[in-house]
């Protein structure tokens, strides 16, 4: 078997079980990430009702630095947008990347701005 299918495949298995143990609601949305080699998405979705609530992209922001600088401004953003839509508390979905580099400077800035995750 080729072993970037192989590896695709791995996470996406990881993803779904990660994927069945939580969900958002509208007094709790799930904060998504999706991390790529360029760039993060964030999203804020509401799952009861299919919606995404907030969105931001790492292109978005203006500074310049290494990835987790940026990706720490895309946190503060997102809260920024968050606080806009009335959310406080979030649930965190970090899909099946590991909770390490960009994915925890998104989350450390989520809660140094006021988001409980």
């Amino acid at each position: 078997m080729n072993t970037q299918k192989a590896l695709q495949e791995k996470k996406q298995r990881l993803h779904r079980k990660i994927r069945s143990k939580i969900s958002g609601t509208a007094a709790r949305p799930r904060l998504s990430v999706f991390r790529s080699l360029r760039g993060m998405n964030l999203q804020l979705i509401d799952d009861v009702l299919g919606k995404t609530l907030a969105s931001v992209n790492t292109r978005e922001v203006k500074t310049k630095g290494t990835k987790t600088e940026i990706s720490r401004e895309a946190g503060k953003l997102m809260a920024e947008k968050a606080k806009a839509a009335g959310v406080t508390t979030i649930v965190f979905d970090r899909g099946a990347n590991r909770y390490h580099g960009r994915v925890q400077a998104v989350a450390e800035a989520l809660r140094e701005a006021g988001i409980v995750c």
